[in-house]
């Protein structure tokens, strides 16, 4: 390599050089794949200029989408604030606790995608890649099904590790009302993951942005106008989440023809093996996740638990 380097005429132009004959970032890699050979400071600032642009035009709508999806949550528990001082305990225990539960968990399975859908694409293989997705659709949906007596007795779950009753029983309504949440993210995961491998990541961020814009939207309108109370806030958390999982199934089915060729029974091969690998990789991102879950839960055994959740939730928020 170091040969072909010295035998290639571009090797001994110095990098700024070669940036002010050919601006476009991309005209800095030579024939041979690679940067001209460093000969000064210049050119190294020059490669990391290059570099650090292509990692922040792809990092930069992935950080939007996922500010958006959280923007969802912290409005949806500012809005329960709103309606009372035990409703945004209630909400914020539901969804700090239980429903971060669930996605922490489905998000870890799903994140397994992010290593196979980049090998596939990495080697050419992108038909692939709609395969691997078809596969996690199933395998989410599976472990979501899994996870609904989490859901439906989080009630009598809440009051067992100690929180107060008052919060415990509107909490595991809440929590009810929000199961549709939960499979929005079986659909959710496994297509942001088949977007992310093709870097197309620019439609995520206007989804998320969307889908943050009009939940405040709805969630005022239920909340607000319509006087709903925690049920409103619980159906427009519904349909934001499944907006934004059927906006990006639409763009993959629509506009990602390489590798999406439609639904196949390949998707069921070796469907063990995948979810074994979904379920490390779960494990992986979920001691992370779970770590706030488990200060919210502590925070219940406070000597007023209303306000120390309703506090920590806020606090939550703003962070």
């Amino acid at each position: 390599m170091e040969d072909q380097l010295h035998a290639t005429p571009s090797s001994t132009v110095p990098l700024f050089e070669v940036a002010e004959l050919h601006p476009a970032p991309s005209s800095l890699i030579i024939e041979g794949g690679d940067y001209p050979q460093v000969q000064s400071f210049a050119d190294v600032r020059n490669i990391l200029f290059v570099e650090s642009s292509k990692i922040w035009s792809i990092a930069t709508p992935i950080a939007f989408n996922i500010w958006c999806n959280y923007g969802i949550n912290s409005f949806t528990n500012i809005f329960a604030g709103h309606i009372g001082d035990i409703e945004l305990s209630a909400v914020a225990i539901a969804l700090s606790v239980v429903a971060n539960f669930s996605f922490g968990f489905l998000l870890g399975m799903a994140s397994a995608l992010e290593t196979l859908c980049g090998q596939a694409f990495g080697a050419g293989q992108i038909d692939l890649l709609g395969i691997y997705m078809q596969r996690s659709w199933i395998i989410l949906f599976a472990a979501c099904f899994a996870l609904l007596p989490l859901y439906l007795y989080a009630t009598p779950l809440l009051k067992l590790l100690g929180q107060e009753p008052g919060i415990a029983d509107l909490a595991g309504e809440f929590t009810m009302q929000v199961m549709p949440q939960m499979f929005s993210l079986a659909i959710n995961f496994p297509t942001q993951k088949f977007l992310q491998a093709q870097s197309k990541v620019g439609v995520l961020a206007w989804i998320g942005f969307a889908a943050f814009v009009g939940h405040i939207i709805i969630i005022f309108l239920f909340v607000n106008v319509f006087k709903w109370g925690t049920t409103g806030a619980a159906v427009a958390y519904d349909i934001s989440a499944w907006l934004v999982a059927l906006a990006q199934l639409i763009y993959v089915v629509g506009w990602c023809k390489d590798g999406w060729s439609g639904l196949s029974w390949l998707a069921f091969k070796d469907l063990w093996s995948f979810a074994k690998l979904s379920i490390a990789s779960a494990v992986m991102l979920c001691l992370e996740i779970w770590y706030f879950m488990m200060i919210i839960v502590l925070t219940g055994h406070l000597e007023d638990p209303v306000i120390a959740v309703g506090s920590l939730s806020i606090w939550y928020v703003q962070g």
